[in-house]
């Protein structure tokens, strides 16, 4: 798959060596609007100098990169802190690793994708209820209620759920509701992709969504009480591992 060409331009021009880069949100996520942005997540890689130097090391770098094309939202992490959110229950980096939308790739990420799932448990349900409840209160308060926090709502859920039944990654609503077939799940993905990024509901039943985001946010918690995903991870090691020779790999 092709991407606009300032994603590919940000790959290039990144201060340091990319581990991966591929997109998130709203495009990963199955709904896009034509006035959506692209996010854009990675894992750099820091020189060794900046490592046993005085100065703090740039363990994350964000930018905002605005062209006649597109708005483009970059964020990269250090390798190091990447490795230690994926051992801390952080749904966010399993999304950006598991991302099937690859601007930028190389073998260690290739390998880092096999480690991840050993990073995967029970416990990441806290993360996916976490944000749910945040979506909703945001969708909540605000008055008209907007199409994209209702989605996220949902989103997650459905991707919480997923996780906890099969141990996958599968961050994009409309494959996980491939099988559920919710129409109103498919009727809120429709109005989100053909409008605008805060496109507001009209005639909202929100007395329907508040049921069906406790009834998914039970779902959640009942597929994590019966999920055979593990207490803890068991990848530190190989991250470890795979880390170290990353930073040694730097002075060949």
């Amino acid at each position: 798959m092709h991407y606009p060409d300032a994603l590919y331009t940000a790959v290039k021009e990144h201060k340091y060596p990319l581990l991966f880069a591929t997109v998130s949100g709203a495009h990963l996520y199955g709904f896009p609007s034509p006035d959506s942005d692209y996010d854009l997540r990675g894992v750099h890689v820091l020189p060794l100098e900046q490592l046993v130097g005085m100065d703090i090391p740039e363990e994350t770098i964000e930018s905002i990169r605005d062209t006649e094309e597109i708005e483009l939202d970059l964020v990269t992490h250090d390798v190091k802190k990447f490795f230690l959110m994926m051992l801390n229950k952080n749904g966010y980096v399993l999304e950006q690793l598991y991302s099937p939308l690859i601007v930028h790739t190389t073998p260690e990420h290739d390998e880092l994708k096999n480690i991840g799932i050993n990073c995967i448990t029970r416990h990441h349900c806290h993360h996916y209820l976490g944000f749910a409840d945040t979506q909703w209160k945001l969708f909540e308060k605000e008055t008209p209620p907007r199409v994209k926090p209702l989605l996220y709502v949902f989103r997650v859920l459905l991707t919480g759920i997923h996780l906890m039944r099969t141990g996958e990654v599968e961050a994009n609503i409309v494959n996980l509701n491939s099988t559920r077939k919710s129409q109103y799940i498919d009727e809120l993905i429709k109005k989100k992709l053909e409008t605008t990024e805060n496109q507001t509901l009209t005639d909202t039943d929100l007395e329907f969504y508040r049921k069906e985001y406790l009834r998914l946010r039970s779902e959640v918690e009942e597929a994590s009480r019966l999920s055979s995903l593990p207490e803890a991870p068991k990848a530190r090691p190989a991250l470890n591992d795979l880390l170290k020779r990353i930073r040694l790999g730097q002075n060949k």
